[in-house]
C-alpha cells in the first residue's frame, strides 16, 4: 500500500491530517516575527582622504581612482561610490550582507596600504576608514534660534525640554 492509497482509502484520517497542518500553519504564522523596518546592518566602510589644494579632478585621478583600483579586489563587495571635492575624497564601499564586517575592515585596511605607493606623496595623512551602518543616518534635523535669548539658554532649553519631549514620541529612536 502507497502513500496515495492509503490517504484515498481512509478519507476521515485525510481530512484529520489536512486540519491538523492547516491548524498548525495558522498557529505559527501568527507566532512569526514581523517588524515594518526590521534592524538591517549594512555592511559599509567609509574611507576619506585629503590632499590640500587638490582640485576634484585631481582628487578623482591621483587618489579616488588608485583606492577603488585597490577596493574592486576585495571579496563580497557589491558597490563603490566616490565623491570628490576641493582637497577631500571620500570613497563609500558596501559589502554583500552576508559579509563580516570586521574582516571587510581588515581587507580594507591591506586595500589602503597597497595603494599607498600609488597616491601622492604630499598627502599630509593616509587614507582613514571608519565603519557606517547607512540605518543609523538621522531621518530629520532640526535647528532652534532665538533672536531675544542667548545661545546657552536656548541650548539648555532644547536640551532640558525639548529633546525629553521628542524621546517620548512613538518610533523615535534616538535624539542627540
Amino acid at each position: 500500500m502507497n502513500l496515495a492509497e492509503l490517504f484515498i482509502r481512509r478519507p476521515i484520517m485525510t481530512g484529520l491530517v489536512t486540519s491538523s497542518i492547516l491548524l498548525f500553519g495558522v498557529l505559527a504564522y501568527r507566532l512569526l516575527p514581523v517588524n515594518d523596518l526590521p534592524n538591517v546592518d549594512y555592511p559599509t566602510i567609509q574611507v576619506s582622504a585629503s590632499l590640500p589644494g587638490a582640485n576634484p579632478e585631481t582628487m578623482a585621478s591621483a587618489v579616488a581612482l588608485p583606492l577603488e583600483r585597490q577596493f574592486s579586489t576585495i571579496a563580497g563587495l557589491d558597490s563603490m561610490s566616490s565623491v570628490n571635492t576641493q582637497g577631500f575624497s571620500s570613497v563609500t564601499l558596501q559589502f554583500d550582507l552576508s559579509r563580516n564586517i570586521d574582516a571587510a575592515a581588515q581587507d580594507v585596511q591591506a586595500a589602503i596600504a597597497g595603494a599607498a605607493g600609488q597616491l601622492p606623496s604630499d598627502m599630509p595623512s593616509p587614507p582613514s576608514y571608519f565603519k557606517v551602518n547607512p540605518a543609523d543616518q538621522p531621518i530629520i534635523y532640526m535647528s532652534v534660534s532665538s533672536p531675544t535669548l542667548s545661545l546657552s539658554t536656548v541650548d539648555k532649553y532644547a536640551d532640558t525640554l525639548m529633546a525629553q519631549r521628542f524621546s517620548t514620541v512613538k518610533g523615535v529612536a534616538q535624539v542627540q
